[in-house]
């Protein structure tokens, strides 16, 4: 079984200049789930959207071509991929022949399908054309409110809590405070994070708190995303809730990890800092 430190994160690394498909490093996302208590049957509907802003691979007269790649790996696949190990793969298809784009796209979703374990989505934009647009992620931002804070980790959902007297509401607050650390290299995660929610009102500041309580938390993004979602509905019991969190990029890739009651997808809008 796969486990992160077994992975190239912090060791010093050659960088292949080749396709090599076993560069990937697969890691179960089973072990942290079972500390949330999640077993069988997921408790959200959900999907990983990855962005690739560093892919290039030559034509077959050795002409350099370049892509931006965009890859959706459904929540339910078994596995997640190691960041660094993802670029490390990448990266091999810089001085790779290959007979034209589709050629590439058939490689990147059988592999990524093989070492995820489920089917993943590859689509490939042209880099000058790629149709994101720039934009904060839509709701309220709880990071005006005027509140002293004295707790960077671990987080603490009992920061957690609603009014339960008061009426049932429906609204999206957001967050550019989210901060998480790689659990072995110990290296800052830097991110924004949406909460929409139907259901008594949240305390804004506590969730505030319990957002800035991840600031020294050790773990991948999936996992902060899947602990934050299983917080509230344990603590908060909303009748809807979904959380997406838009991460930094780091070696050319940012992931975009998003959860929800309903079974629905995220749009791909890049904030301000990706």
């Amino acid at each position: 079984m796969h486990t992160p430190d077994q992975s190239q994160l912090g060791k010093a690394t050659v960088y292949a200049d080749h396709y090599d498909a076993k560069l990937l490093f697969p890691i179960p996302r089973a072990l942290k789930r079972a500390e949330l208590g999640i077993r069988g049957k997921l408790p959200f509907h959900g999907v990983d959207v990855w962005n690739a802003y560093e892919l290039s691979w030559l034509d077959l007269h050795g002409k350099p071509q370049v892509a931006v790649a965009e890859f959706r790996f459904p929540a339910t696949t078994p596995n997640l991929i190691e960041s660094k190990s993802f670029k490390l793969y990448l990266n091999g298809f810089a001085q790779e022949s290959l007979a034209n784009r589709k050629a590439l796209h058939a490689l990147l979703q059988q592999d990524l399908t093989t070492a995820a374990g489920d089917v993943v989505d590859v689509t490939l934009h042209d880099a000058r054309t790629v149709a994101q647009t720039f934009a904060d992620l839509a709701g309220d931002s709880i990071d005006g409110l005027a509140v002293a804070i004295d707790d960077y980790g671990p987080p603490q959902p009992d920061y957690l809590r609603t009014d339960t007297e008061a009426a049932v509401v429906e609204e999206t607050l957001t967050s550019d405070l989210l901060r998480s650390n790689c659990p072995v290299t110990g290296q800052p995660d830097w991110g924004s994070v949406q909460i929409r929610y139907r259901g008594a009102p949240l305390d804004r500041a506590g969730l505030l708190r319990y957002l800035v309580s991840f600031r020294t938390h050790s773990a991948f993004h999936e996992q902060c995303v899947e602990r934050i979602y299983t917080d509230l509905m344990a603590r908060c019991a909303p009748a809807m809730l979904s959380v997406y969190a838009r991460y930094t990029r780091r070696g050319g890739l940012d992931i975009n990890p998003f959860r929800s009651s309903e079974a629905t997808t995220p749009g791909n809008v890049r904030g301000a800092r990706q």
